[in-house]
Protein backbone atom coordinates (compact mmCIF):
# COMPACT_ATOMS: atom_id res chain seq x y z
CA UNK A 1 0.00 0.00 0.00
CA UNK A 2 1.57 3.53 -1.06
CA UNK A 3 1.67 5.88 1.37
CA UNK A 4 1.73 9.79 0.68
CA UNK A 5 2.65 12.40 3.51
CA UNK A 6 0.88 15.30 3.68
CA UNK A 7 3.73 17.91 3.20
CA UNK A 8 4.35 15.93 -0.33
CA UNK A 9 0.64 16.77 -1.63
CA UNK A 10 0.97 19.93 -0.43
CA UNK A 11 4.64 21.09 -1.28
CA UNK A 12 3.31 19.28 -4.78
CA UNK A 13 0.05 21.91 -5.01
CA UNK A 14 2.22 24.53 -4.32
CA UNK A 15 4.55 23.97 -6.65
CA UNK A 16 2.35 23.19 -9.32
CA UNK A 17 0.89 26.79 -8.94
CA UNK A 18 3.82 28.42 -9.28
CA UNK A 19 4.87 26.46 -12.12
CA UNK A 20 1.43 27.31 -14.43
CA UNK A 21 1.28 31.18 -13.19
CA UNK A 22 4.31 31.64 -15.67
CA UNK A 23 4.63 28.31 -18.06
CA UNK A 24 1.83 27.77 -20.49
CA UNK A 25 1.28 24.63 -21.29
CA UNK A 26 3.59 23.68 -24.26
CA UNK A 27 0.75 22.13 -26.60
CA UNK A 28 -1.22 25.61 -26.45
CA UNK A 29 2.00 27.22 -27.42
CA UNK A 30 2.56 25.67 -30.61
CA UNK A 31 -1.03 26.05 -31.11
CA UNK A 32 -1.04 29.69 -30.66
CA UNK A 33 2.16 30.10 -32.82
CA UNK A 34 0.56 28.37 -35.51
CA UNK A 35 -2.46 30.59 -35.01
CA UNK A 36 -0.12 33.66 -35.18
CA UNK A 37 1.33 32.13 -38.80
CA UNK A 38 -2.05 31.80 -40.50
CA UNK A 39 -3.21 34.98 -39.35
CA UNK A 40 -4.16 37.55 -42.14
CA UNK A 41 -5.73 40.58 -39.70
CA UNK A 42 -3.26 42.77 -38.99
CA UNK A 43 -5.02 43.65 -35.47
CA UNK A 44 -5.20 40.00 -34.52
CA UNK A 45 -1.73 39.02 -35.67
CA UNK A 46 -0.32 41.95 -33.43
CA UNK A 47 -2.43 40.59 -30.34
CA UNK A 48 -1.27 36.85 -30.80
CA UNK A 49 2.58 38.43 -31.49
CA UNK A 50 1.83 40.11 -28.13
CA UNK A 51 0.44 36.92 -26.38
CA UNK A 52 3.48 34.80 -27.48
CA UNK A 53 6.09 37.33 -26.29
CA UNK A 54 4.47 38.01 -23.11
CA UNK A 55 4.34 34.03 -22.55
CA UNK A 56 8.29 33.85 -23.02
CA UNK A 57 8.61 36.86 -21.29
CA UNK A 58 7.03 35.51 -18.09
CA UNK A 59 8.67 31.86 -18.46
CA UNK A 60 12.05 33.61 -18.77
CA UNK A 61 11.14 36.02 -15.26
CA UNK A 62 8.91 33.28 -13.88
CA UNK A 63 6.27 36.33 -13.22
CA UNK A 64 2.90 35.51 -14.00
CA UNK A 65 1.32 35.62 -17.60
CA UNK A 66 -1.58 37.30 -16.38
CA UNK A 67 -2.46 39.58 -13.80
CA UNK A 68 -5.53 37.55 -12.77
CA UNK A 69 -3.68 34.61 -10.85
CA UNK A 70 -7.59 32.82 -11.27
CA UNK A 71 -9.59 30.53 -8.93
CA UNK A 72 -7.85 27.00 -8.38
CA UNK A 73 -10.03 24.07 -9.31
CA UNK A 74 -8.18 20.92 -8.71
CA UNK A 75 -9.92 17.78 -9.81
CA UNK A 76 -8.27 14.70 -7.96
CA UNK A 77 -8.66 11.04 -8.14
CA UNK A 78 -7.39 9.06 -5.21
CA UNK A 79 -6.50 5.63 -5.17
CA UNK A 80 -8.45 3.14 -3.00
CA UNK A 81 -5.49 1.92 -1.49
CA UNK A 82 -3.44 5.23 -0.93
CA UNK A 83 -2.55 5.62 2.87
CA UNK A 84 -2.26 8.99 4.34
CA UNK A 85 -0.03 9.97 6.48
CA UNK A 86 -1.24 13.22 7.63
CA UNK A 87 -3.80 14.91 10.67
CA UNK A 88 -5.19 17.67 7.67
CA UNK A 89 -7.96 16.53 5.63
CA UNK A 90 -7.78 16.29 2.14
CA UNK A 91 -9.47 19.57 1.10
CA UNK A 92 -7.28 21.76 3.89
CA UNK A 93 -3.86 19.89 2.59
CA UNK A 94 -4.63 21.47 -0.69
CA UNK A 95 -5.66 24.78 0.29
CA UNK A 96 -2.37 24.58 2.59
CA UNK A 97 -0.51 24.25 -0.98
CA UNK A 98 -2.65 27.34 -2.69
CA UNK A 99 -2.03 29.48 0.52
CA UNK A 100 1.78 28.97 0.09
CA UNK A 101 1.63 29.28 -3.41
CA UNK A 102 -0.13 32.71 -3.71
CA UNK A 103 1.91 34.12 -0.83
CA UNK A 104 5.72 33.13 -2.01
CA UNK A 105 7.53 35.67 -1.93
CA UNK A 106 9.45 35.12 -4.99
CA UNK A 107 6.50 34.84 -6.99
CA UNK A 108 3.60 36.34 -5.14
CA UNK A 109 0.19 35.30 -6.87
CA UNK A 110 -2.79 37.64 -6.77
CA UNK A 111 -5.49 36.80 -4.49
CA UNK A 112 -8.58 37.48 -5.98
CA UNK A 113 -11.51 35.58 -4.00
CA UNK A 114 -13.35 36.94 -2.09
CA UNK A 115 -16.09 35.95 1.04
CA UNK A 116 -19.16 35.58 1.18
CA UNK A 117 -20.12 36.44 -2.36
CA UNK A 118 -22.48 38.70 -1.47
CA UNK A 119 -22.52 42.08 1.08
CA UNK A 120 -18.64 42.73 2.13
CA UNK A 121 -17.11 40.47 -0.29
CA UNK A 122 -13.85 39.87 1.66
CA UNK A 123 -10.81 39.12 -0.06
CA UNK A 124 -9.50 35.96 1.79
CA UNK A 125 -5.97 37.39 0.94
CA UNK A 126 -4.58 34.15 -0.04
CA UNK A 127 -7.00 32.94 -2.50
CA UNK A 128 -8.26 30.23 -0.82
CA UNK A 129 -10.57 28.20 -0.97
CA UNK A 130 -10.11 26.19 -3.87
CA UNK A 131 -12.81 24.53 -6.01
CA UNK A 132 -12.08 20.84 -5.23
CA UNK A 133 -13.12 18.06 -6.91
CA UNK A 134 -12.70 14.69 -5.70
CA UNK A 135 -12.93 10.94 -7.13
CA UNK A 136 -12.07 7.55 -5.16
CA UNK A 137 -10.75 5.36 -8.10
CA UNK A 138 -8.52 2.00 -7.93
CA UNK A 139 -5.03 1.64 -7.45
CA UNK A 140 -2.54 3.47 -4.78
CA UNK A 141 -1.91 6.45 -6.72
CA UNK A 142 -3.04 10.21 -6.25
CA UNK A 143 -3.53 12.23 -9.48
CA UNK A 144 -3.68 15.79 -9.66
CA UNK A 145 -4.69 18.11 -12.29
CA UNK A 146 -4.69 21.26 -11.42
CA UNK A 147 -5.82 25.27 -13.32
CA UNK A 148 -6.35 28.42 -12.63
CA UNK A 149 -9.00 30.13 -14.08
CA UNK A 150 -9.06 33.73 -14.85
CA UNK A 151 -12.23 35.53 -14.12
CA UNK A 152 -12.93 36.98 -17.58
CA UNK A 153 -12.73 33.76 -19.48
CA UNK A 154 -15.10 32.32 -16.31
CA UNK A 155 -17.74 34.90 -15.92
CA UNK A 156 -18.47 34.05 -19.64
CA UNK A 157 -19.87 29.79 -18.63
CA UNK A 158 -22.90 29.20 -20.26
CA UNK A 159 -25.37 26.46 -19.72
CA UNK A 160 -28.37 25.11 -21.58
CA UNK A 161 -30.71 21.94 -21.68
CA UNK A 162 -31.75 21.06 -25.23
CA UNK A 163 -34.23 18.66 -26.35
CA UNK A 164 -33.10 15.49 -27.62
CA UNK A 165 -33.32 16.53 -30.83
CA UNK A 166 -32.44 19.95 -30.92
CA UNK A 167 -28.69 20.57 -32.90
CA UNK A 168 -25.67 21.72 -30.57
CA UNK A 169 -23.69 23.58 -33.06
CA UNK A 170 -26.74 25.77 -33.73
CA UNK A 171 -26.75 26.62 -30.32
CA UNK A 172 -23.25 26.95 -30.07
CA UNK A 173 -22.84 29.55 -32.96
CA UNK A 174 -25.67 31.50 -31.34
CA UNK A 175 -24.25 31.65 -27.73
CA UNK A 176 -20.28 32.24 -28.93
CA UNK A 177 -20.79 35.66 -30.27
CA UNK A 178 -22.49 36.47 -27.26
CA UNK A 179 -19.63 35.80 -25.08
CA UNK A 180 -17.95 39.23 -26.63
CA UNK A 181 -14.13 39.18 -26.14
CA UNK A 182 -14.25 39.05 -22.46
CA UNK A 183 -12.81 35.78 -22.18
CA UNK A 184 -9.81 36.83 -24.48
CA UNK A 185 -9.76 34.84 -27.93
CA UNK A 186 -8.33 33.02 -29.19
CA UNK A 187 -8.30 30.21 -26.60
CA UNK A 188 -10.54 27.05 -25.73
CA UNK A 189 -14.07 25.78 -26.02
CA UNK A 190 -14.98 23.19 -23.45
CA UNK A 191 -18.29 21.59 -23.93
CA UNK A 192 -19.39 19.30 -21.69
CA UNK A 193 -22.85 17.19 -22.73
CA UNK A 194 -25.54 15.14 -20.53
CA UNK A 195 -25.74 13.53 -17.47
CA UNK A 196 -27.09 16.54 -15.04
CA UNK A 197 -27.11 20.15 -14.90
CA UNK A 198 -24.23 20.31 -12.30
CA UNK A 199 -22.64 16.96 -14.32
CA UNK A 200 -22.60 18.87 -17.38
CA UNK A 201 -20.70 21.66 -16.14
CA UNK A 202 -18.00 19.85 -14.54
CA UNK A 203 -17.65 17.83 -17.71
CA UNK A 204 -16.83 21.21 -19.42
CA UNK A 205 -14.19 22.31 -17.45
CA UNK A 206 -12.35 18.93 -17.30
CA UNK A 207 -12.42 19.22 -20.86
CA UNK A 208 -10.72 22.01 -20.88
CA UNK A 209 -7.98 20.11 -18.90
CA UNK A 210 -6.70 17.88 -22.33
CA UNK A 211 -4.57 18.90 -24.51
CA UNK A 212 -4.78 20.53 -27.80
CA UNK A 213 -5.26 17.76 -30.37
CA UNK A 214 -7.54 19.34 -33.23
CA UNK A 215 -4.97 18.60 -35.77
CA UNK A 216 -4.63 15.29 -34.98
CA UNK A 217 -8.08 14.78 -35.41
CA UNK A 218 -7.88 16.88 -38.33
CA UNK A 219 -5.40 14.63 -40.36
CA UNK A 220 -7.14 11.56 -39.34
CA UNK A 221 -10.92 12.34 -39.63
CA UNK A 222 -13.56 11.43 -37.21
CA UNK A 223 -14.05 8.04 -35.82
CA UNK A 224 -17.51 8.74 -33.66
CA UNK A 225 -20.37 11.94 -33.41
CA UNK A 226 -18.36 13.29 -30.60
CA UNK A 227 -15.13 13.67 -33.01
CA UNK A 228 -16.74 14.89 -35.70
CA UNK A 229 -18.73 17.27 -33.83
CA UNK A 230 -15.41 18.88 -32.48
CA UNK A 231 -14.50 19.43 -35.95
CA UNK A 232 -17.86 20.69 -36.91
CA UNK A 233 -17.58 23.38 -33.81
CA UNK A 234 -13.56 24.15 -34.70
CA UNK A 235 -14.55 25.38 -38.59
CA UNK A 236 -17.91 26.82 -37.86
CA UNK A 237 -16.70 29.00 -34.39
CA UNK A 238 -13.77 30.02 -36.29
CA UNK A 239 -15.63 31.13 -39.20
CA UNK A 240 -17.66 33.63 -37.10
CA UNK A 241 -14.29 35.75 -37.62
CA UNK A 242 -14.47 36.94 -33.89
CA UNK A 243 -10.51 36.69 -33.77
CA UNK A 244 -8.27 37.77 -31.51
CA UNK A 245 -8.85 39.87 -28.93
CA UNK A 246 -12.94 40.04 -30.56
CA UNK A 247 -10.56 42.50 -33.38
CA UNK A 248 -11.77 40.25 -35.84
CA UNK A 249 -9.53 37.08 -37.63
CA UNK A 250 -9.22 33.52 -38.71
CA UNK A 251 -8.66 32.22 -35.47
CA UNK A 252 -11.26 32.77 -32.42
CA UNK A 253 -10.89 29.08 -31.17
CA UNK A 254 -7.51 27.02 -31.00
CA UNK A 255 -9.13 23.71 -30.10
CA UNK A 256 -13.33 22.44 -28.98
CA UNK A 257 -12.65 19.89 -26.07
CA UNK A 258 -15.88 17.89 -25.53
CA UNK A 259 -16.52 15.65 -22.54
CA UNK A 260 -19.73 13.75 -22.29
CA UNK A 261 -22.16 11.61 -20.09
CA UNK A 262 -24.45 9.26 -19.98
CA UNK A 263 -28.15 11.46 -19.56
CA UNK A 264 -31.94 10.89 -19.08
CA UNK A 265 -34.00 10.45 -22.25
CA UNK A 266 -35.81 13.64 -21.99
CA UNK A 267 -32.83 15.97 -21.93
CA UNK A 268 -29.95 17.26 -23.59
CA UNK A 269 -28.13 19.28 -21.07
CA UNK A 270 -25.31 21.29 -22.65
CA UNK A 271 -22.57 23.10 -20.74
CA UNK A 272 -19.91 25.83 -22.23
CA UNK A 273 -16.88 27.07 -20.75
CA UNK A 274 -14.15 29.15 -22.49
CA UNK A 275 -10.31 29.19 -21.65
CA UNK A 276 -8.25 31.96 -22.33
CA UNK A 277 -5.18 33.33 -23.72
CA UNK A 278 -4.13 32.96 -20.25
CA UNK A 279 -4.41 29.02 -20.28
CA UNK A 280 -3.13 27.43 -17.57
CA UNK A 281 -3.13 23.94 -16.14
CA UNK A 282 -1.00 20.75 -15.21
CA UNK A 283 -1.29 17.10 -13.99
CA UNK A 284 0.57 15.25 -11.50
CA UNK A 285 0.73 11.83 -9.94
CA UNK A 286 1.84 11.02 -6.13
CA UNK A 287 3.47 7.73 -6.06
CA UNK A 288 5.01 7.83 -2.28
CA UNK A 289 8.33 8.84 -3.25
CA UNK A 290 7.98 12.48 -3.06
CA UNK A 291 6.57 15.83 -4.20
CA UNK A 292 5.77 15.89 -7.77
CA UNK A 293 8.70 16.84 -10.50
CA UNK A 294 7.33 19.50 -13.22
CA UNK A 295 9.67 19.67 -15.98
CA UNK A 296 9.82 23.49 -17.61
CA UNK A 297 9.34 23.35 -21.41
CA UNK A 298 12.43 24.64 -23.29
CA UNK A 299 12.99 28.45 -24.24
CA UNK A 300 12.96 26.75 -27.68
CA UNK A 301 9.34 26.33 -27.54
CA UNK A 302 8.05 29.69 -28.38
CA UNK A 303 8.20 30.98 -31.60
CA UNK A 304 10.03 33.77 -32.76
CA UNK A 305 8.84 37.12 -33.03
CA UNK A 306 9.97 40.26 -34.55
CA UNK A 307 7.63 42.45 -32.98
CA UNK A 308 7.65 46.57 -33.62
CA UNK A 309 4.84 48.36 -32.34
CA UNK A 310 6.49 51.71 -32.71
CA UNK A 311 6.30 50.85 -36.69
CA UNK A 312 2.37 51.56 -37.21
CA UNK A 313 1.89 53.12 -33.68
CA UNK A 314 1.16 56.84 -33.02
CA UNK A 315 2.63 57.78 -29.94
CA UNK A 316 0.69 60.10 -27.18
CA UNK A 317 1.40 61.97 -23.88
CA UNK A 318 -1.31 61.73 -21.49
CA UNK A 319 0.17 64.61 -19.64
CA UNK A 320 -0.67 66.85 -22.53
CA UNK A 321 -3.64 65.51 -24.04
CA UNK A 322 -7.01 67.08 -25.16
CA UNK A 323 -10.37 66.31 -25.85
CA UNK A 324 -9.69 67.95 -29.20
CA UNK A 325 -6.69 65.54 -30.28
CA UNK A 326 -8.43 62.26 -29.65
CA UNK A 327 -11.06 63.05 -31.92
CA UNK A 328 -8.69 62.22 -35.27
CA UNK A 329 -8.79 58.35 -33.48
CA UNK A 330 -10.50 55.44 -35.60
CA UNK A 331 -11.40 52.13 -34.53
CA UNK A 332 -8.68 49.48 -34.85
CA UNK A 333 -5.47 52.64 -34.28
CA UNK A 334 -2.47 51.60 -32.54
CA UNK A 335 -0.97 54.07 -29.86
CA UNK A 336 1.86 53.82 -27.44
CA UNK A 337 1.10 55.75 -24.65
CA UNK A 338 3.28 57.60 -21.80
CA UNK A 339 2.92 59.66 -18.93
CA UNK A 340 -0.08 59.72 -16.13
CA UNK A 341 -3.21 57.56 -15.39
CA UNK A 342 -4.96 56.46 -13.04
CA UNK A 343 -6.46 52.88 -12.27
CA UNK A 344 -9.88 51.21 -11.00
CA UNK A 345 -12.08 48.32 -11.57
CA UNK A 346 -15.43 47.39 -9.56
CA UNK A 347 -14.93 48.07 -6.19
CA UNK A 348 -13.22 51.48 -6.61
CA UNK A 349 -15.78 52.76 -9.10
CA UNK A 350 -18.62 51.45 -7.03
CA UNK A 351 -17.33 53.67 -4.21
CA UNK A 352 -16.62 56.52 -6.39
CA UNK A 353 -20.31 56.51 -7.78
CA UNK A 354 -21.46 56.41 -4.01
CA UNK A 355 -19.09 59.57 -2.82
CA UNK A 356 -20.59 61.42 -6.83
CA UNK A 357 -24.03 60.48 -5.63
CA UNK A 358 -23.94 61.87 -2.49
CA UNK A 359 -21.93 65.10 -3.31
CA UNK A 360 -18.55 64.19 -1.31
CA UNK A 361 -15.20 64.95 -3.19
CA UNK A 362 -13.36 62.73 -4.72
CA UNK A 363 -10.46 61.06 -2.44
CA UNK A 364 -6.85 63.77 -2.33
CA UNK A 365 -4.81 62.69 -4.81
CA UNK A 366 -7.83 61.14 -7.66
CA UNK A 367 -8.80 63.92 -10.23
CA UNK A 368 -10.00 62.54 -13.66
CA UNK A 369 -10.34 65.52 -15.43
CA UNK A 370 -8.93 64.80 -18.67
CA UNK A 371 -7.42 61.63 -17.46
CA UNK A 372 -7.27 58.11 -18.51
CA UNK A 373 -8.71 55.66 -16.02
CA UNK A 374 -7.48 52.08 -17.06
CA UNK A 375 -9.24 49.18 -15.72
CA UNK A 376 -6.89 47.07 -13.68
CA UNK A 377 -6.00 44.88 -10.72
CA UNK A 378 -2.00 44.28 -10.55
CA UNK A 379 -0.15 41.36 -9.12
CA UNK A 380 2.16 43.15 -6.29
CA UNK A 381 5.46 43.97 -7.60
CA UNK A 382 8.54 41.83 -6.68
CA UNK A 383 12.41 43.35 -6.87
CA UNK A 384 13.23 46.29 -9.03
CA UNK A 385 9.52 46.02 -10.46
CA UNK A 386 7.29 49.22 -10.31
CA UNK A 387 4.76 46.77 -10.32
CA UNK A 388 3.55 43.23 -11.09
CA UNK A 389 1.90 42.15 -14.17
CA UNK A 390 -0.86 44.39 -14.96
CA UNK A 391 -2.97 43.45 -17.78
CA UNK A 392 -6.38 44.66 -18.47
CA UNK A 393 -9.63 43.18 -17.02
CA UNK A 394 -13.06 43.74 -19.04
CA UNK A 395 -14.33 46.94 -19.30
CA UNK A 396 -18.06 45.81 -19.63
CA UNK A 397 -18.51 45.00 -16.10
CA UNK A 398 -17.60 48.98 -15.70
CA UNK A 399 -20.51 49.93 -18.22
CA UNK A 400 -23.23 50.87 -15.27
CA UNK A 401 -20.46 53.33 -13.75
CA UNK A 402 -19.14 54.72 -17.29
CA UNK A 403 -21.99 57.65 -17.62
CA UNK A 404 -21.23 58.45 -14.18
CA UNK A 405 -17.60 58.77 -14.60
CA UNK A 406 -17.63 60.87 -17.93
CA UNK A 407 -20.92 63.38 -16.67
CA UNK A 408 -19.35 64.03 -13.53
CA UNK A 409 -15.87 63.32 -13.15
CA UNK A 410 -14.36 65.07 -16.29
CA UNK A 411 -12.57 61.48 -17.39
CA UNK A 412 -11.08 61.89 -20.92
CA UNK A 413 -10.76 57.94 -21.64
CA UNK A 414 -11.31 54.32 -20.37
CA UNK A 415 -8.88 51.23 -20.77
CA UNK A 416 -9.46 48.07 -20.39
CA UNK A 417 -10.45 45.13 -22.47
CA UNK A 418 -12.86 43.31 -24.62
CA UNK A 419 -16.31 45.51 -26.09
CA UNK A 420 -18.18 47.93 -24.64
CA UNK A 421 -22.15 47.64 -24.04
CA UNK A 422 -24.36 49.60 -25.87
CA UNK A 423 -25.10 51.67 -23.19
CA UNK A 424 -21.66 53.13 -22.15
CA UNK A 425 -21.02 53.13 -25.74
CA UNK A 426 -23.80 55.49 -26.33
CA UNK A 427 -22.36 57.61 -22.90
CA UNK A 428 -18.79 57.40 -24.65
CA UNK A 429 -20.74 59.35 -27.95
CA UNK A 430 -22.67 61.52 -26.40
CA UNK A 431 -19.59 62.94 -23.81
CA UNK A 432 -16.78 62.48 -26.89
CA UNK A 433 -15.27 60.37 -24.95
CA UNK A 434 -12.58 57.53 -25.92
CA UNK A 435 -12.28 54.00 -24.98
CA UNK A 436 -8.69 51.89 -25.90
CA UNK A 437 -7.78 48.25 -25.28
CA UNK A 438 -4.67 46.60 -24.12
CA UNK A 439 -4.21 42.99 -24.84
CA UNK A 440 -5.72 40.47 -22.53
CA UNK A 441 -3.24 37.61 -21.47
CA UNK A 442 -0.56 40.12 -22.03
CA UNK A 443 -0.22 41.09 -18.60
CA UNK A 444 3.93 40.97 -18.35
CA UNK A 445 4.49 42.39 -21.32
CA UNK A 446 2.18 45.34 -20.34
CA UNK A 447 3.70 46.15 -16.86
CA UNK A 448 6.89 46.30 -18.52
CA UNK A 449 5.80 49.85 -19.70
CA UNK A 450 4.80 50.83 -16.23
CA UNK A 451 7.97 52.90 -14.95
CA UNK A 452 6.10 53.88 -11.68
CA UNK A 453 3.17 53.35 -9.36
CA UNK A 454 1.90 54.38 -5.85
CA UNK A 455 -1.52 53.80 -4.56
CA UNK A 456 -3.74 57.12 -4.23
CA UNK A 457 -6.91 55.71 -2.43
CA UNK A 458 -8.69 52.79 -1.20
CA UNK A 459 -5.46 51.39 -0.18
CA UNK A 460 -8.04 48.88 1.75
CA UNK A 461 -9.42 47.27 -1.44
CA UNK A 462 -6.17 45.54 -2.10
CA UNK A 463 -5.33 45.01 -5.89
CA UNK A 464 -8.33 46.70 -6.62
CA UNK A 465 -7.30 50.18 -4.82
CA UNK A 466 -6.84 53.04 -7.35
CA UNK A 467 -3.34 53.59 -7.93
CA UNK A 468 -1.38 55.97 -10.17
CA UNK A 469 0.50 54.95 -12.91
CA UNK A 470 3.13 56.35 -14.86
CA UNK A 471 3.79 54.58 -18.52
CA UNK A 472 5.97 54.75 -21.29
CA UNK A 473 5.23 53.76 -24.32
CA UNK A 474 2.37 51.53 -23.46
CA UNK A 475 0.71 49.38 -26.17
CA UNK A 476 -2.94 50.25 -26.92
CA UNK A 477 -5.72 49.88 -29.76
CA UNK A 478 -8.40 52.45 -30.06
CA UNK A 479 -11.46 50.24 -29.47
CA UNK A 480 -14.15 52.78 -29.40
CA UNK A 481 -13.84 56.17 -30.62
CA UNK A 482 -15.34 59.64 -30.10
CA UNK A 483 -18.19 59.08 -32.52
CA UNK A 484 -19.13 56.05 -30.67
CA UNK A 485 -17.50 53.55 -33.42
CA UNK A 486 -16.64 50.48 -31.92
CA UNK A 487 -13.90 47.95 -34.03
CA UNK A 488 -15.35 44.99 -32.17
CA UNK A 489 -18.05 45.67 -34.20
CA UNK A 490 -16.37 46.52 -37.48
CA UNK A 491 -13.78 43.89 -37.07
CA UNK A 492 -15.27 40.92 -36.78
CA UNK A 493 -17.80 41.96 -38.99
CA UNK A 494 -15.59 42.65 -41.80
CA UNK A 495 -13.45 39.41 -41.26
CA UNK A 496 -16.50 36.99 -41.21
CA UNK A 497 -17.96 38.78 -44.73
CA UNK A 498 -14.37 37.91 -45.39
CA UNK A 499 -13.91 34.29 -44.30
CA UNK A 500 -16.95 33.61 -46.50
CA UNK A 501 -15.72 34.63 -49.50
CA UNK A 502 -12.73 32.86 -49.60
CA UNK A 503 -11.73 29.03 -49.33
CA UNK A 504 -10.16 29.03 -45.40
CA UNK A 505 -7.76 26.64 -44.23
CA UNK A 506 -8.37 26.80 -40.25
CA UNK A 507 -6.12 23.96 -38.95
Amino acid sequence: MTTIDKDDLIQSVADGLQYISYYHPVDFIRAMAAAYERERSPAAKDAMAQILINSKMAAEGKRPICQDTGIVVIFAQVGMEVNWNTDMPFAEMINTGVRSAYLNPDNPLRASIVDPPIGARRNTLDNTPAVIHTELVAGDRVNITLAAKGGGSENKSKFTVLNPSDSIVDWVLKTVPTMGAGWCPPGILGIGLGGSAEKAMVLAKQALMEPIDIHVLQAHGPNDDIEALRLELFEQVNRLGIGAQGLGGLTTVLDIKIAHAATHAASLPVALIPNCAATRHVHFELDGSGPAHLTPPALDDWPQIAWDPAATSRRVNLDSLTPAATRDWQPGDTLLISGKLLTGRDAAHERLAELIRTGQPLPEGVDFRNRFIYYVGPVDAVGNEAVGPAGPTTATRMDKFTETMLADTGLLGMIGKAERGAEAIASIKRHRAVYLIAVGGAAYLVSAAIRAARVVAFEDLGMEAIYEFEVEDMPVTVAVDSRGESVHTSGPMAWRKHISEIPVTVA
